[in-house]
């Protein structure tokens, strides 16, 4: 069961120009259904608890992404959804195959379980959760994985985990579609991409085409070790896309997110360009291997930009839409 985010609408972000507490739920509602009629196979909300660098401020807005993704799954029809990527450090594993089994009733089948080592030490310490050292949180992610893929699957789940452990377990109603694909996001060689190779239905990657081509050829490697063909996994990787339909008027995006406050690292890491050269950046990533795209957008909040973009990429990488 491959994970359904051949082209995902990311959000991070929900501070948008004139849009108060009490209309946020709505315009994020605006935003799903504009993305999964342009085209889109997915939308995906960050883990965090508040913002993170360089999104933006600490004070900005957050929610809790499980509970917002149930909101926007009852009021769309279509689109994938899940977070990019859950914390293995903020849930019991069991306690998570739960949560994500409720998204996948509310939403008719259409959730999937994305998972990684978490790595926001401050945000740990400001709401109170442990942080272990990088070796442990590893271990826990192992745990994860094998205990909510008991949790999906079996009739009673009993797993022996280093850290954590569930022992008869259930978990009814089942996923809907009878499992719920599972998502890995990072890029490490050695301890990451072997636990995507053993365990999951997809991957999230950083870089550009090039290192993607080199972590695509070290996921190879993993699979071969373990005996998993690699074209059961869907491999995406991670962006930031401005686009518009002039040079000028991308360039003009690049200066609003100057203007707002963006710090220039992420105005460095944005793609932006016109949708013809929009489409030479997604050719790249497809040529080397990655079968699809996330992207975040900072102008998310302007609906006809959204339809740009799915119109764009949606031909490469959700054609059968």
């Amino acid at each position: 069961m491959r994970a359904p985010i051949q082209l995902d609408l990311h959000l991070p972000n929900f501070n948008y120009p004139g849009v108060g507490p009490d209309a946020v739920f709505d315009k994020l509602v605006d935003i799903a259904t504009t993305a999964e009629q342009a085209g889109f196979s997915s939308v995906t909300l960050m883990d965090h608890y508040h913002q993170i660098p360089p999104v933006g401020p600490p004070e900005n807005w957050m929610f809790e992404g499980n509970t917002m993704l149930a909101g926007i799954a009852a009021r769309t029809e279509t689109i994938a959804l899940g977070l990019l990527v859950g914390g293995v450090t903020y849930r019991n594993p069991a306690q998570h195959a739960k949560i994500t089994t409720t998204l996948d009733v509310i939403s008719g089948g259409r959730a999937f379980h994305g998972i990684g080592a978490g790595w926001f030490e401050a945000e740990h310490k400001a709401y109170g959760f442990a942080f272990p050292p990088l070796k442990e949180r590893f271990e826990r992610l192992e745990d994860h994985l094998r205990i909510v893929r008991a949790m999906f699957t079996d009739h009673q789940a009993t797993v022996a985990g280093t850290h954590h452990s569930v022992t008869g377990a259930y978990n009814n109603p089942k996923p809907l579609r009878g499992d719920i694909p599972i998502l890995i996001g990072g890029s490490g060689e050695r301890k990451t991409l072997r636990m995507v190779a053993q365990y999951a239905d997809g991957c999230n990657l950083f870089g550009d085409p090039e290192q993607a081509r080199h972590l695509l050829g070290v996921l190879e490697g993993h699979c071969e070790s373990v005996g998993r063909d690699p074209g059961e996994i869907t491999k995406t990787s991670m962006t930031t896309i401005a686009i518009a339909e002039t040079e000028d008027g991308a360039q003009a995006k690049l200066d609003a997110m100057r203007g707002a406050g963006f710090p220039e690292e992420r105005i460095a890491a944005t793609t932006a360009g016109t949708p013809e050269q929009i489409l030479e950046r997604a050719h790249a990533y497809r040529e080397v291997g990655i079968e699809g795209l996330t992207f975040s957008m900072p102008d998310v909040h302007d609906l006809d930009a959204v339809t740009l973009a799915g119109q764009t990429l949606a031909p490469v990488f959700n054609p059968q839409r």
